[in-house]
C-alpha cells in the first residue's frame, strides 16, 4: 500500500467520523425532558431517586428534575451516577443487573442540558412507572409476599456518626420440615433503617448441625438474591439466626430498629436440581498461614496491593461478584486461572466506592463456568492519599479492622459448585446458547447486507 493510498483511507475515515458526528448532532436537536430525558431517567434512575427511595432528592417530574439538571449532566458525564463501578474495559459485560449508562444515553443528557433543559410536550411523557413503597418487599411483585419474615431484636442506633454493631441471636420458626430456598431479601426498616444500615447478614446456624447456611446479605445497593432457575438453598427447620448488622449513621439515628429478612421458598416437595451456597466469602488478605488482615498496612499517602489465590477442588458455577473494601480501597479483579494455563480476567471493579455494596450478576449466557482447579485470584487496591475522595484523612497509618476508617479485603462471590456430570451438561448449553448467538447474529447482518 502506497502513500497516497494511506492518506486517502485516513481521509476517508476522517470524513467518515465527522459524517458520524454530525448525524449525533442532527439526532438531538430538539431533545426534550418529556420525549428523550423522562425515559432514561425512568430506567436508571428513578428506582433510587423518588420521594421514599435511597437518593437525595426525587426526579419524577420535569418540575422535579429542572433544578438539578447541570448537577445531573456532571455526574452521569463523569459516570458517577447511577453507581456503576465494573471497569467497562476489560471482562465480562452482560449483567442481569447493569444500571449504567450507555454512551448514547450520556451524550443525550448532555445535549439536553446544553439546550437548556427544554421540557417539551408533556402529552410525549412515557406512562409513570408504578413504584413500591420504601417499606414493601421488593421482590413481592415478581413472587409475591415472602413465605418467611424473620427479624432482628430491635437496637437503638445513635446519631453520632460513628460505626456501630448490633449482633443478636434470635430463634429460627416457620418451617415445619426442611425446605429449599429460592430468593430472599434483606429490608431495614422504613424510613429511619434505610439511612443507617451499611451492611449486614442473617446467617442460620442449624440445630445439631456443624453448617452454617447465609440466608441474606444485605449493601447499599445490594438488598436481595433470587437464585437461578434450577438452583436453591437447602434450609432446615430449626436453628439460630445469627445477625450481624452494620450501622454506619451520619447524623441520623433509628430507635428502636428492627431489620427484616423476607425468605421465598420452592414449593413444597420441588427439589432444585443444583444446590447452592449463595454468596460465599473469599478472602483477599492473610495468606500463607497469617491471621485474617494481618497484612493490611497502608503508608500514609501511600498505596498497598494485596492478591488472594484460591483454587477450586471442583467444577463450579459463577452468578454475581461483589467487592467488600472500606474507604482506601479503589480497585479489585477477580481473575480465572484455568489448568490449562490460561488466564482470563473475569470481573474488574476499578472505581470501588464503600458508600455502595453492589452485587453484580452476571447473565446466564455469561456466566463463568470453571472447571475443577481453576485457580480464583483476587487482587485488591488502596488508594489512601489525598487524591481518593472518600479518604477521611491520608496521614493515618491503615489496619486492618471492622469500622470504615479500618481496611478490609475479601469479596462476596455467588457460587454453586456442581459434579463433573453437571459441569459437562452446563458447558454442552452454554455451546449451544453460543451457536444460537452466531447463528442469529450472522442471519442479522446477511438481511443488513441485503438491504
Amino acid at each position: 500500500m502506497n502513500r497516497t493510498t494511506k492518506i486517502g483511507i485516513r481521509l476517508g475515515l476522517l470524513a467518515s467520523v465527522g459524517a458520524a458526528v454530525s448525524g449525533i448532532a442532527s439526532a438531538q436537536d430538539g431533545l426534550t425532558y418529556s420525549r428523550d430525558i423522562a425515559p432514561i431517567l425512568q430506567e436508571k434512575c428513578v428506582s433510587c431517586h423518588n420521594p421514599e427511595g435511597i437518593g437525595p432528592m426525587p426526579l419524577m417530574n420535569y418540575q422535579q428534575v429542572r433544578p438539578f439538571a447541570f448537577l445531573i449532566k456532571d455526574r452521569t458525564s463523569k459516570r458517577i451516577m447511577p453507581p456503576w463501578h465494573v471497569d467497562t474495559g476489560i471482562g465480562i459485560q452482560d449483567f442481569k443487573n447493569d444500571a449504567s449508562l450507555g454512551d448514547d444515553q450520556i451524550a443525550k443528557i448532555s445535549a439536553w442540558v446544553d439546550a437548556g433543559a427544554p421540557e417539551g410536550d408533556p402529552a410525549d411523557m412515557p406512562p409513570p412507572l408504578e413504584l413500591p413503597s420504601g417499606g414493601d418487599w421488593q421482590l413481592a411483585e415478581q413472587l409475591g409476599p415472602p413465605d418467611v419474615i424473620v427479624r432482628s431484636r430491635p437496637y437503638d442506633v445513635i446519631a453520632n456518626g460513628q460505626d456501630q454493631w448490633w449482633e443478636p441471636r434470635v430463634e429460627f420458626t416457620g418451617l415445619d420440615k426442611e425446605r429449599w430456598l429460592r430468593a430472599a431479601e434483606f429490608k431495614p426498616s422504613y424510613p429511619l433503617g434505610k439511612k443507617v444500615v451499611h451492611h449486614g447478614h442473617a446467617v442460620l446456624i442449624p440445630e445439631g448441625e456443624q453448617r452454617s447456611v447465609g440466608l441474606a446479605r444485605y449493601g447499599v445497593g445490594k438488598s436481595w438474591e433470587v437464585y437461578p432457575e434450577g438452583t436453591g438453598m437447602r434450609v432446615p427447620p430449626n436453628g439460630i439466626i445469627a445477625w450481624n448488622l452494620h450501622y454506619f449513621p451520619i447524623g441520623a439515628e433509628a430507635p428502636q430498629d428492627v431489620v427484616e429478612v423476607g425468605l421465598w421458598f420452592y414449593p413444597d416437595g420441588v427439589t432444585p436440581e443444583l444446590e447452592t451456597v449463595g454468596e460465599a466469602l473469599f478472602r483477599v488478605d492473610g495468606l500463607n498461614g497469617m491471621a485474617r488482615g494481618q497484612d493490611i498496612v497502608i503508608p500514609p499517602h501511600g498505596y498497598q496491593v494485596l492478591q488472594g489465590t484460591h483454587v477450586l477442588d471442583g467444577p463450579a458455577i459463577i452468578h454475581s461478584y461483589r467487592p467488600h473494601l472500606h474507604m482506601r480501597g479503589k480497585v479489585m479483579t477477580m481473575e480465572a486461572i484455568y489448568p490449562d494455563g490460561r488466564r482470563e480476567v473475569l470481573s474488574q471493579v476499578n472505581k470501588y466506592d464503600h458508600n455502595w455494596q453492589i452485587a453484580y450478576i452476571y447473565d446466564d449466557h455469561a456466566k463463568p463456568l470453571l472447571p475443577t482447579g481453576t485457580v480464583l485470584q483476587f487482587t485488591s487496591v488502596f488508594d489512601n492519599t489525598a487524591n481518593n475522595p472518600i479518604n477521611p484523612d491520608p496521614e493515618q497509618w491503615v489496619v486492618f479492622g471492622r469500622r470504615g476508617v479500618d481496611e478490609m479485603s475479601h469479596a462476596w462471590v455467588g457460587i454453586t459448585y456442581v459434579n463433573e456430570e453437571e459441569f459437562a451438561q452446563a458447558l454442552a448449553r452454554r455451546r449451544a446458547q453460543q451457536e444460537t448467538l452466531s447463528l442469529d447474529d450472522g442471519q442479522a447482518l446477511t438481511q443488513s447486507g441485503n438491504r
